[in-house]
């Protein structure tokens, strides 16, 4: 999960995204300017000696159907994380996902496909 590929394509997925920054207050331009290598190198570095710790989530409210609700922002770093687990399990749960297994009955199961 912590190779660099990984890790430069877990973040321009994210990038691509956009999105607000989380509790650290980072956003992509400051990234950019700190420099997008040594940040993910730096990343890479926590992953590897296993002291990467996800920050808090920042809550915000957003107005839904008229009505507000909240919505957790997580950092760039956690998203990023986050991205790079998707990309490494996701072929592993797909080689084995069986579409029969899913509790959904037949008659609703069209949709899925």
């Amino acid at each position: 999960m912590y190779r660099k590929d990984v890790l430069i394509f877990a973040y321009a997925c994210c990038k691509a995204n956009g999105g607000a920054a989380g509790v650290d207050d980072q956003t992509f331009e400051d990234i950019e300017v700190y420099g997008t290598e040594r940040w993910l190198d730096e990343l890479t570095q926590e992953l590897k000696s296993r002291t990467y710790q996800p920050l808090p989530v920042r809550r915000v409210y957003i107005r839904s159907r008229g009505q507000q609700r909240p919505l957790g922002v997580p950092a760039i770093r956690d998203r990023t994380v986050m991205m790079a687990a998707v990309l490494v399990l996701d072929p592993i749960f797909e080689a084995t996902y069986n579409r029969n297994s899913t509790p959904i009955g037949e008659d609703a199961a069209h949709w899925m496909q």
